[in-house]
């Protein structure tokens, strides 16, 4: 009685159903084409579509930090205020230099007009003339050099404040008040991102561009006709926010042969953070495909294999090919099967190639499977 449930269980099992009914019967199922949506998946970088390093344009130290790692921040607010002493004094200085220009010019304004007078008169010749209007125009040139100058010390003394040139998010802050930064700096004071709109950057291999620009006509062809894509997180969860593929690059990476595309993101949640990581997902709907169950196929050295069924009724081991990307249970055929073409879906792992089988249907398979489990529950 327990070899009869054992049986029994055998024949139910995945794979090991087939050939148990003492007669050489395998249920065989004719292939059809049906609709079948197909998923890829792309390892993804995630950044803002705004990454805005900081850097200092004047040396000195950092005498304030007005901000936190994690705030939010707007075009034009103060991030950080850079020791102004010497600045302030430089800018005093030059606005003494203007001061003094400007007295020259003046000066030279006056001898000037007092020189064309006496010139007129014929007091003086034209050697005194030329004389005076070199020095008005001389004295103008200097005070013109002043304000330059002291344009340049106002604006030195503006870059001690350093404030956000756009809307987003304060990153790391590597640097404590106190310390001594300028513009040759390694690190940044900090990194401002718009994280609005999210930018994840992923890359496709040579042959799917190529394919998808023979097909499109052009890469900005490409852009605008490609399918939304879906973000998967970190955690394993997928974004609620579908994407748009918005920018593809027009080199090839000679060291990977891949090509970098960037799929761009809502954020209004602010959900999605700079410098995350995830994968791009891009599903495509195929109307026409053939599927097979993993359990009717065999894999062998990276290779996949069904028994098919010949005209004379012996099962023939064939290699198929399959896409890369399958949902665990079922595998999409790119290869090796047709509309029309019959496999074996159990008991493929007691069939050798060439043997001779009674082929079943399904229907008749599953019948036979419910009456030995019949069998067994009453031998108990």
């Amino acid at each position: 009685m327990l070899l009869i449930a054992a049986a029994a269980a055998l024949f139910v099992s995945c794979g090991n159903k087939g050939g148990m009914t003492g007669d050489n019967s395998f249920p065989v199922e004719t292939v059809k084409t049906q609709s079948a949506t197909l998923q890829s998946t792309y390892p993804a970088v995630i950044r803002g579509i705004q990454d805005v390093e900081i850097r200092p344009k004047v040396s000195g130290f950092i005498t304030k930090i007005c901000v936190n790692e994690g705030q939010a921040v707007k075009a034009g607010q103060l991030l950080f205020v850079i020791d102004n002493v010497t600045y302030e004094a430089a800018v005093r200085q030059a606005q003494a230099a203007v001061n003094t220009a400007s007295a020259s010019l003046n000066t030279a304004k006056l001898t000037y007009e007092n020189s064309k007078k006496l010139y007129a008169n014929k007091v003086i010749g034209s050697y005194e003339l030329q004389s005076a209007q070199n020095s008005f125009e001389s004295a103008q040139a200097q005070l013109a050099q002043a304000k330059a100058s002291l344009a340049s010390a106002k604006e030195n003394l503006n870059f001690c404040y350093v404030k956000s040139p756009a809307n987003g998010v304060v990153g790391t802050l590597p640097y404590d008040a106190g310390a001594l930064v300028s513009a040759s700096s390694v690190e940044p004071l900090t990194i401002v991102s718009d994280i609005s709109t999210m930018e994840a950057y992923f890359s496709m291999n040579e042959k799917e561009v190529l394919d998808l620009t023979k097909e499109a006509g052009t890469a900005e062809k490409v852009v605008a006709s490609f399918p939304p894509v879906h973000l998967q997180l970190a955690d394993g969860s997928t974004y609620q926010h579908e994407g748009k593929v918005a920018k593809v690059s027009g080199v090839i990476d000679e060291a990977t042969g891949s090509v970098q595309m960037i799929a761009q993101f809502p954020n209004p949640e602010h959900l999605l953070k700079s410098g995350g990581s995830g994968s791009i997902v891009l599903k495509h709907t195929n109307p026409q495909a053939i599927v097979v169950p993993k359990s009717c196929t065999v894999e062998l050295q990276n290779k996949i294999f069904v028994y098919l069924l010949g005209a004379d009724n012996k099962a023939k081991y064939t290699e198929i090919t399959v896409e890369p990307q399958n949902d665990g249970n079922n595998y999409v055929v790119t290869g090796g099967l047709k509309p029309g073409d019959k496999y074996v879906t159990n008991g493929i792992t007691k069939l050798t190639d060439g043997a001779a089988i009674t082929p079943i249907t399904p229907e008749e398979y599953a019948k036979r499977i419910k009456q030995a489990e019949g069998m067994g529950a009453a031998q108990k």
